[in-house]
This record gives C-alpha cells, sequence and structure tokens, in this order.
C-alpha cells in the first residue's frame, strides 16, 4: 500500500485511533497534516513521523469552528501544494439517556461528530476535483449502525456519518474519488479506557474474536482505503469490529 507521493489530512489525530492512523499513513509514504487541539501532542506526533523519516505538520485546530477548518487545509496545501486523503476521525461522547440529556451535549456531538466531517470535505474537495484523484475516509462507529442506550447523539452522529459518506460517494466518484467509512467496535482507546471493568467484560462476551481491538487495526483499514489497491471501492463502511456486528 504505497502512500507515496500523497498529502493526508486527519482529524482528532492528538491520540487514539486518529494518531494510529496518521503514523499508519505516514509509514507508508504519505505526508501528513495533523489536525487536533491539542497543540503539544500533535507537535510530539509530528516529530515522531519526522524521526522515522516521514514529514507531518501539526495544525491545532477546532474542527467545529469553519474558519480554523478553512485555515487548517490551507496550510496544508500551501505547505504541499494539495490534500489527497482526508480521514475524518474527530470525536467525543456526552453520554446519558434521551430524557436527561442536555441541549448542549446534544449539540456538541452532533457538531464534533459530524458537521466537521461536511466541513472539512467542502475544504479538500476542491484539490481532489482538480487532481481527479482523491480519497474520503470517515470514522463511523459500530453504534451508528446498531445503536446503543445513552449514547443517542453519539450513535446519530456515528450514523450521519454513513449518510454522508454515501452521499459523497456518489457526487464525486465520477472525478476518481472515493468515499467509504469505517467503523470501529470496541477499539482500546483513551476515549474507552474509562469505562467500568463491568462494561468492557459484557462487551468482549459480544465479540466472536474475543477481544478488544486495537487503533492499529483500524489504521490498517484506513491505509488500505487510502490506497490504490482500494481504487474500486466507494460508499462502503468496512467494519472493524470483531464480527460484534454481522448481517
Amino acid at each position: 500500500m504505497n502512500l507515496s507521493g500523497r498529502v493526508a489530512f486527519v482529524t482528532g489525530a492528538s491520540q487514539g485511533i486518529g494518531r494510529a492512523c496518521a503514523l499508519k499513513l505516514a509509514q507508508n509514504g504519505a505526508v501528513v497534516a495533523v489536525a487536533a487541539r491539542n497543540q503539544e501532542k500533535l507537535n510530539d506526533l509530528a516529530g515522531e513521523i519526522a524521526a522515522a523519516g516521514g514529514k507531518a505538520l501539526a495544525l491545532a485546530l477546532d474542527v467545529c469552528d469553519e474558519d480554523q477548518v478553512k485555515a487548517g487545509c490551507k496550510a496544508a496545501i500551501a505547505e504541499w501544494g494539495k490534500i489527497d486523503i482526508l480521514v475524518n476521525n474527530a470525536g467525543i461522547t456526552r453520554d446519558q439517556l434521551v430524557m436527561r440529556m442536555k441541549r448542549a451535549d446534544w449539540d456538541a456531538v452532533i457538531s464534533t461528530n459530524l458537521t466537521s466531517a461536511y466541513l472539512c470535505i467542502q475544504q479538500v474537495i476542491g484539490s481532489m476535483l482538480k487532481q481527479r484523484w482523491g480519497r474520503i475516509i470517515n470514522i463511523t462507529s459500530v453504534f451508528g449502525q446498531m445503536g446503543q442506550a445513552g449514547q443517542a447523539n453519539y450513535a446519530a452522529s456515528k450514523a450521519g456519518l454513513i449518510g454522508l459518506t454515501m452521499a459523497m460517494a456518489r457526487e464525486v466518484g465520477s472525478r476518481n474519488i472515493t468515499c467509504n467509512a469505517v467503523a470501529p467496535g470496541f477499539i482500546e482507546t483513551a476515549m474507552t479506557a474509562g469505562l467500568a471493568d463491568e462494561f468492557k467484560q459484557n462487551a468482549v462476551k459480544q465479540i466472536p474474536l474475543g477481544r478488544v481491538g486495537a487503533v492499529d487495526d483500524v489504521a490498517n483499514a484506513v491505509a488500505f482505503l487510502a490506497s490504490e489497491e482500494a481504487s474500486y471501492i466507494t460508499g462502503h463502511v468496512l467494519n472493524v469490529n470483531g464480527g460484534m456486528l454481522m448481517g
């Protein structure tokens, strides 16, 4: 999966799945613009990529802020002339039963997880159309496919990403641009680290492979979808969940 000559833009790159995706894309030859709110963590990531012989640009920004997204994408294009690969990974949770969920928590999750993907796509699509090549990869979730009690906002945002993925695949497919989603199941990250042990044990019982996934499991799927080997795949949701969801 040679990505030499490609420029990637990864949101939510300071930790977890986003960080793993940035590292994997860089290992496969892409130069990577890494975006998140934490400049220090981004600098560490960019340093790690550089130490391994790659190139990275650390962009501290809030994906919910349209002006910051525009500035970040412009900075990446100014640095490398284009953006070939977009990984919309930024995501948060604000869990609560619907009857108790505050409107602010609904809005924050929808804005961060779904609206940000639209904002980023809008800023990079011109570069992809111009060169008639592009890869848009949205990180959704198994809970966007099957729902989860206490996560109506999160599940709705992730289901929305699947609809966005399919719509974009139809809009830009004729220009040799693919748009796919990766749907992780239970992955060991900072976001899941705070969950109760009992919840984790019950979750593993629902996974046929009998284990929690690793961030590299997701990053490998992203690297594949970004590659030339996946050129005839678009509008697809690639499940990376150990068999948690079948059918």
